[in-house]
């Protein structure tokens, strides 16, 4: 019988592990099943383009997985039974409703918006978290005519990027960003003035150190009681996980992401490995990595090259866990790279400007490519699996 690895969401992190098995595993030996809720490879990195009105062509994953033996499920994960070893979904492909049975089960089902318990953000606000959602406030922001208003909610990377992106591509619109804090206090000095410079030069209002509490269909009310005006308000401030792996009973930290070892293996159920950012991974200097596309990279290859050596009798590598910084992007023709030290703080050099937003282009080009040529590099013969307790699915020791 094959070995059944199912893999949950197609992102960056799912996607490409999912590649990478069928690369590197004998199709005799294995049968690999993606599950993802829309057919297309969603870039999320670039939804905050999308959402300002830019015309994006996303790839199919019917055609990403094309000749790679990679069967698509298109359905939403429901439920998940760990001692039972299945998952419950349904359907959106005409499979209908059911349950998928795995014996190594890859979790990859990201993040989306956390509300933070806000009144009115769920009613009111939009975010470019998902693909539905940034064609929603896409449509929102198509009908706001010159003066609309528009406010990012949140000073981190998202907003950062969605404040600017807006402001350049609609600058009819009146954008403002509400800080909880000092706006970019986490980048270097230099790296901080470029950043107010850049949002001078396009027009946003900061409000710094700034709470929004509530959200309304027309305005945002901060901490103070302070109304801002928003025809559309954006929210930006954090991600959260769904509790489906909570719900299921797999160990998870109190951010509800799954708690893993150094390969990625829940250390409550050695049958399922997490990735990206439901997955509660310390870095090599001992710190919880972020929620971000990087350390979707850094777990998914961690995670592939411990289920391939344990598949096939090898010893297990270790790949890096390390942050080495941000690339933020202002727009379509200016960026900041800003690299930083093992302890997470921000070193003194930055590169900005266009060079910048070059490298930031040339990143997401190559991850969007490599995701989209699964089968790129693949070996003459792929590796057969070895007979024992980690390929029958017996929990085991790490």
């Amino acid at each position: 019988m094959k070995h059944r690895i199912v893999v949950l969401g197609a992102g960056y992190a799912g996607a490409f592990a999912a590649g990478n098995l069928a690369r590197r595993l004998s199709p005799a030996d294995t049968e690999i099943t993606v599950v993802n809720a829309v057919p297309d490879f969603v870039e999320r990195m670039r939804l905050h383009q999308l959402a300002s009105g830019q015309d994006l062509a996303f790839r199919k994953l019917a055609d990403v997985f094309a000749g790679t033996g990679v069967r698509l499920r298109l359905a939403r994960v429901t439920g998940l039974d760990p001692e039972r070893r299945t998952v419950a979904v349904t359907g959106e492909d005409g499979d209908g409703d059911g349950e998928l049975a795995y014996d190594t089960l890859l979790y990859a089902l990201g993040s989306s918006v956390a509300h933070h318990g806000v009144p009115g953000v769920a009613e009111y606000a939009f975010d470019v978290t998902g693909l539905s959602s940034a064609l929603r406030l896409r449509e929102r922001l198509a009908g706001l005519g010159e003066g609309g208003t528009v406010l990012v909610v949140g000073e981190g990377l998202t907003g950062i990027e969605t404040a600017t992106e807006f402001a350049e591509s609609r600058p009819d619109l009146s954008v403002a960003l509400a800080a909880r804090g000092e706006l970019g206090a986490w980048l270097s000095p230099k790296a901080r003035r470029h950043l107010r410079r850049a949002f001078d030069r396009l027009g946003i209002t900061v409000h710094e150190h700034t709470g929004i509490e509530a959200v309304e269909p027309t305005r945002a009310i901060a901490a103070d009681g302070t109304s801002i005006p928003a025809d559309v308000t954006v929210w930006s401030a954090g991600f959260a996980v769904h509790p489906i792996a909570a719900a299921g009973g797999l160990e998870v930290a109190e951010t509800g992401q799954i708690v893993v070892d150094r390969t990625m293996r829940s250390v409550s159920h050695p049958d399922v490995y997490a990735v990206g950012d439901c997955a509660y991974a310390i870095g090599e200097n001992g710190r919880p990595l972020p929620m971000s596309c990087a350390s979707a990279g850094y777990t998914n290859m961690q995670a592939t090259a411990a289920i391939i050596a344990r598949l096939t009798g090898s010893k297990v590598p270790t790949t890096g866990l390390k942050y080495h910084g941000n690339h933020i992007s202002l727009g379509r023709r200016d960026a900041i790279v800003q690299m930083v030290d093992g302890d997470v703080r921000s070193k003194s050099w930055y590169l900005g400007g266009r060079t910048a937003a070059r490298l930031k282009s040339g990143v997401l080009r190559g991850a969007g490519w490599s995701i989209a040529h699964p089968t790129f590099g693949m070996p003459k013969r792929r590796r057969r699996l070895a007979d024992g307790p980690d390929r029958t699915g017996v929990k085991v020791a790490a």
